[in-house]
């Protein structure tokens, strides 16, 4: 059974948006260290820190408050 959540939307995009920034960092960081571009491999480990952030607030927020 699926647990319904009343912001599912905003699930959907935190956990769309961090694996579209995590496939665009990819790309950016193999440009930047392949053309030794440092402002590019700065930009892809960005979006890829920022990819993995919105992961794991996705998850965090899936599992509930800790139960105490």
């Amino acid at each position: 059974m699926v647990a319904q959540t009343s912001d599912g939307h905003i699930l959907l995009t935190k956990k769309l948006g961090g694996l579209f920034a995590i496939i665009i960092g990819c790309l950016l960081t193999a440009v930047g260290v392949t053309f030794e571009s440092s402002g590019t491999t700065m930009l892809g480990v960005l979006f890829l820190a920022l990819g993995a952030v919105l992961l794991v607030l996705k998850i965090i927020r899936r599992q509930g408050p800790p139960l105490t």
